[in-house]
């Protein structure tokens, strides 16, 4: 197992508002940067704001402002919505920052000087909106597939990369490395889209100045596109510190949404391939959410679509924490998935209030009345002990795989058990003594588990139960998966009471 983690998510693009969807990219890769934290890995992990293009450099025109000035202030807006929702990222990178510059006007150099880009006259259908060009198959009712409106016709000089003579090595490396691309599925789409046949693709802009200067031809710029995907690159060194790129370019994961597989699992390889960087890196592809249920669908003003829905309406209401289990733990990494406010209060109220939530609540009152409010040591021979060590198993092997919902179910397992455990033994019932201090250890070294196993979920949370049961320091110091066996929890500490984690939810508010 390597010691290092690289993960990235896709850089947001400034002209949107940050919504629920990139929260679910986002909150998965800070999970998985949690949790390898948690295994004691180095760990570096990356977001930003994608800056430049035609799209930009339009509206910040109409807007009466510079694109730079529109720029800051839309990469601010997402860097406050990702402090506010816990996520622990190690660098927030934007291309217009002049380390960007400079790393892709390294990597591209590299591609042109190995002979993989060429000058020639791009003619075609061009959607402002996604900064793609399509062919007229691609359209539908004359319309971008993506955005659903008009595209323009281009006609300019550009520099084209030479995508057509990686058509053999990309489906080589998507056909022998099983794990390039998961879920399998969206390996299969990528490979399907390589043996479609490749052709050349323009990486060079003469119509617009928003953007890094190609160092080889003045009164060119580099295509959004291929600006964007190098930021990965830049983060870690690219252009200007080898041994920092030596260190974490071989440990990398992207994660990515399905709309953007074609440029990431196709295009950015070949460049990488071109500039004679390996090896590549590995990539994450999850499906979209989509927008069920009535409440919140009713609140969005034409089509229900899930961009209308800033993350801080739900946070009000659920909480951060409340937020997060909510993203990880309903839908399953890979496929579509629906979001809605009505499945958001029932895993609310189950899994949090009602499990969570009520197990801490009663352990920490029996322990208040029946042993002076200091918690017991656990039975070593407790039957919790198997269900521990099985749900730690499936939890690790889920997040390698990066199942952060099977990881969850995992883990809550042992909270389920754990409170059948109790309803079985009824310690509330029983006479102080040996016994009920051995069932009350149990449980108290059960949830000790717990808040670290939950902690790339549900971090404040995680704290939280760690102070109440006594512990010093937090859950996030701990190191898996040595932490996560039986036996721990030391008895003798004075444990802490409060008001409940998660009040309940009607589900008709």
């Amino acid at each position: 197992m390597s010691d290092r983690f690289f993960v990235t998510t896709p850089i947001y693009y400034v002209n949107d508002a940050p919504h629920i969807g990139h929260a679910y990219t986002t909150t998965i890769a800070d999970s998985l940067a949690r949790w390898n934290r948690l295994l004691g890995k180095e760990v570096f992990f990356l977001t930003g704001t994608d800056e430049h293009g035609l799209k930009v450099q339009r509206s910040a025109e109409e807007a009466g402002v510079t694109p730079q000035e529109q720029a800051d202030h839309n990469s601010a807006r997402f860097r406050e919505v990702w402090d506010s929702l816990g996520i622990s990222y190690d660098d927030f990178i934007r291309t217009s920052e002049p380390r960007h510059h400079k790393a892709v006007q390294a990597l591209m150099q590299a591609a042109y000087d190995n002979g993989y880009i060429e000058k020639g006259l791009y003619e075609g259908l061009y959607c402002v909106a996604c900064e793609a060009y399509y062919d007229d198959d691609d359209l539908v009712d004359g319309n971008c597939p993506i955005h659903n409106r008009p595209v323009e016709f281009f006609s300019e000089e550009n520099y084209f990369f030479k995508l057509s003579a990686f058509q053999e090595r990309l489906e080589e490396w998507l056909t022998s490395s099983q794990n390039a691309v998961i879920p399998d599925g969206k390996r299969a789409e990528a490979l399907g889209l390589v043996r479609q046949g490749l052709r050349d693709v323009s990486v060079t802009r003469t119509s617009i100045d928003w953007g890094i200067p190609v160092p080889w031809a003045s009164g060119h710029v580099f295509y959004v596109w291929y600006d964007a995907l190098i930021n990965y690159a830049t983060a870690v060194g690219y252009g200007d510190d080898d041994e920092k790129f030596a260190k974490w370019w071989p440990h990398t994961l992207h994660l990515l949404a399905k709309d953007i597989l074609r440029f990431h699992c196709v295009y950015w390889p070949a460049m990488l391939m071109a500039a004679g960087i390996e090896p590549l890196p590995h990539f994450a592809v999850h499906g979209f959410l989509l927008l069920g249920g009535e409440k919140l669908s009713k609140t969005v003003h034409g089509p229900a679509r899930l961009t209308d829905i800033a993350p801080s309406r739900l946070v009000e209401e659920f909480g951060v924490d409340g937020f997060r289990y909510h993203l990880l733990r309903d839908t399953p990494f890979g496929p579509d998935g629906d979001f809605s406010h009505e499945r958001m209060v029932a895993r609310y109220n189950a899994d949090l209030a009602n499990n969570l939530g009520n197990l801490l609540s009663r352990v920490t009152k029996v322990v208040q009345t029946k042993c002076q409010g200091v918690g017991p040591a656990p039975d070593p021979a407790s039957p919790l002990a198997a269900v521990v060590a099985a749900a730690y198993v499936d939890a690790e092997r889920a997040w390698a795989n990066v199942a952060p919902s099977v990881a969850l179910e995992a883990t809550w397992r042992i909270v389920h058990e754990t409170n059948a455990y109790l309803e079985a033994n009824e310690p509330w019932k029983a006479e102080p003594g040996p016994e009920v201090e051995a069932v009350l250890g149990n449980a108290l070294e059960a949830l000790r588990v717990v808040a670290i196993m939950a902690t790339p979920a549900i971090p404040t949370t995680s704290a939280a139960i760690w102070q109440r049961i006594g512990l010093t320091g937090t859950p996030e110091m701990q190191t898996l998966p040595a932490a996560a066996t039986w036996g721990q929890y030391p008895g003798g500490l004075t444990l802490q009471t409060g008001d409940g984690l998660f009040p309940r939810i009607k589900p008709n508010e």
